[in-house]
């Protein structure tokens, strides 16, 4: 069995439920502002779950029922991003932390209850998928600030919400509504908040319960599709694709089917 990994922070808590492993960003006294601490737990913590094949799905939640996360944690830019070095090296492991988690090779869901933030759009837009309470509240507010926004952060966006809308999330620096969210294509769900974790824990069970091999074949060959046409890979989605019909889990899939019960999958 693969080492539990424990994050050396406590404002980063890891739980491991049956095949569920959940993340929640515990800063509620900022918003669930994101530290450098916080960052380097991130990525830790996913790890583990992708190494733990007891783990078929991973989700994101904020703590205190007010944000999901609302960006990076102001308080220590002094700190941690004084000189030019400083802010290369809190770049480079935020950047390995959203990473890590966008391309990590299980589903992904984010639970977004009340504000998501900067940093907490681009976390958010790393998973795979995104489930909102009525009251979240979503902003990009980088040209309140004067803050420069690389191609990779830019196109993430892009890609889920299209080029007007991002312009517009961009452009404005306002703050929009679960529902706007949903008009946009920013989030897949909305529902009461007072549902929204019952909902979340449903899908996540739901995904669990599904064949890892097939669900992760999509979620290679989406994000392959995704790619410009040079950059993508052909073979692999070709190889993610054999990998799943030769597979134990297509036979129990296919005699579950015949059998008319519900089929029990290995991920092998």
């Amino acid at each position: 069995m693969p080492t539990t990994y424990v994050p050396q922070t406590d404002k980063m808590i890891a739980a491991k439920e049956g095949p569920v492993g959940w993340i929640t960003f515990n800063n509620p006294a900022r918003r669930n502002a994101v530290s450098m601490a916080m960052w380097e737990a991130l990525l830790g913590i996913v790890r583990d779950y992708e190494s733990d094949d007891a783990i078929r799905v991973i989700v994101l939640k904020g703590a205190g029922g007010k944000a999901f996360a609302s960006g990076a944690d102001i308080s220590e830019f002094e700190e941690k991003r004084a000189s030019a070095a400083d802010v290369a090296h809190y770049h480079e492991v935020s950047e390995s932390a959203t990473n890590g988690l966008q391309y990590v090779g299980k589903p992904t869901i984010a639970m977004i209850d009340g504000y998501c933030i900067g940093g907490g759009v681009s976390l958010a837009l790393s998973c795979d998928l995104r489930i909102a309470g009525e009251g979240a509240r979503f902003g990009v507010p980088a040209a309140r600030l004067g803050l420069g926004y690389e191609l990779a952060g830019v196109r993430k966006l892009v890609d889920v919400v299209g080029p007007s809308f991002a312009k517009e999330i961009f452009f404005t620096a306002r703050q929009f509504t679960a529902r706007e969210a949903l008009e946009m294509g920013l989030v897949n769900r909305v529902v009461e908040a007072a549902q929204l974790e019952a909902m979340v824990r449903e899908y996540a069970r739901t995904i669990a319960a599904n064949a890892p091999l097939t669900v992760a074949s999509i979620k290679t060959i989406v994000g392959e599709a995704l790619k410009d046409d040079a950059e993508r890979d052909d073979a692999l989605c070709q190889q993610v694709v054999d990998r799943c019909f030769a597979s134990e889990d297509y036979i129990e899939g296919r005699s579950a089917f015949m059998q008319k019960r519900v089929p029990v999958f290995k991920g092998r």
